[in-house]
C-alpha cells in the first residue's frame, strides 16, 4: 500500500488498549471486532508488542485479567500503565500524595506513605468525581506554599459501551485553573511515559509505532517521541479527529486488524 513503505523497518508495535482492543463498559466491556486475532497475528509474526494505557480505574492486575477474559492474551508484563509510574516519582521525591482516584486503583498505592499530604494525585475517579471531593483536593492545593498536582492522563473523554465520557484532563483543568498550578502529567501524552514504554518494549522510537485512538494523547505523544503512530476509527476517534490542526498520525486505519494486516503485509516485502 502506498505510503506503508516504512513499515518494512517496524519491529515492535506499543498498542492504546481502550478504543483500540475493545470499548469499556458496566458489564467489563465488548472487543472491538477482530482485534484479538490481531494481537494473536502480531505476536505470532515476532514482532515485539506492548500495551501502553492510561488506565487507571482498576489495578494492572484487574486490568489484565478483565482483557484475558475478554479473549485477549495478555500479561501484566506487557503493561505500561500510569499508577506504578507515579508511585515510582512519589517515592523519589518524597512526596505524600492525597489521592482522588477511582477506589479500584487505591491498592497500587499502598506502599506509598500518604500521611500529612503534600501533594495531589488525580486519576479518573468516575463516581468519585463530587463536588466535596474536588473541593477537598482544591483546598489541599491552595494551601501549599508551591502546590504539586499530578495528573495520571490528561485526556478530556473516552468512550465506552453506553457513550463518551469526561476523563481525569477536564478535572486536571479545573484544579489548574482555580489552584493557578500547572500539572504534572505522568501518563500518555508524558514524554517519559512513552519513553518508559520503549524501554520495556525494547526497541528505538525509528523502529517503533503507536495505534491508538486519540488523536492528542496516543499520535501527538508518540510522535513527540520520534515514533510513528497510526490512528483507528474505533474508541473515541471522531470524523473531524482528520482535521486536527496540529496532530497527523502517519495513517489513519478502520481497526487494529486492519494496521495489523498492512503492516504484516510491507514485513512480507
Amino acid at each position: 500500500m502506498a505510503g506503508w513503505g516504512w513499515a518494512r523497518t517496524v519491529r515492535g508495535l506499543l498498542l492504546d488498549v481502550s478504543g483500540v482492543l475493545y470499548d469499556g463498559g458496566a458489564d467489563g466491556g465488548v472487543p472491538i471486532a477482530g482485534s484479538a486475532e490481531a494481537l494473536r497475528r502480531i505476536k505470532a509474526s515476532g514482532l515485539k508488542l506492548h500495551l501502553c494505557t492510561n488506565e487507571t480505574q482498576e489495578t494492572r492486575e484487574n486490568f489484565v485479567g478483565k482483557l484475558r477474559a475478554l479473549g485477549f492474551d495478555v500479561s501484566v508484563a506487557e503493561v505500561t500503565a500510569p499508577a506504578p509510574a507515579a508511585c515510582r516519582l512519589l517515592k523519589e521525591r518524597g512526596l505524600r500524595p492525597h489521592l482522588l482516584v477511582h477506589n479500584d486503583l487505591v491498592p497500587e498505592f499502598a506502599d506509598v506513605d500518604k500521611t500529612n499530604p503534600n501533594c495531589v494525585v488525580l486519576g479518573d475517579a468516575a463516581e468519585n468525581f463530587t463536588y466535596a471531593n474536588l473541593n477537598e483536593a482544591f483546598r489541599l492545593l491552595i494551601g501549599m506554599e508551591k502546590p504539586v498536582l499530578i495528573s495520571l492522563g490528561k485526556g478530556r473523554y473516552y468512550k465506552e459501551t453506553d457513550g463518551l465520557k469526561l476523563d481525569v484532563g477536564a478535572y486536571m483543568k479545573a484544579l489548574e485553573y482555580a489552584c493557578d498550578v500547572q500539572a504534572e502529567v505522568v501518563g500518555k501524552p508524558s514524554k517519559m511515559f512513552f519513553e518508559a514504554a520503549l524501554a520495556e518494549l525494547g526497541v528505538p522510537p525509528e523502529q517503533a509505532v503507536m495505534i491508538g485512538d486519540d488523536i492528542e494523547n496516543d499520535v501527538g505523544g508518540a510522535q513527540q517521541c520520534g515514533m510513528r503512530a497510526l490512528q483507528v476509527r474505533t474508541g473515541k476517534y471522531r470524523p473531524s479527529d482528520e482535521n486536527h490542526p496540529k496532530v497527523k498520525p502517519d495513517a489513519y486505519v478502520n481497526n487494529l486488524a486492519e494496521a495489523v494486516d498492512i503492516i504484516l503485509q510491507q514485513q512480507r516485502g
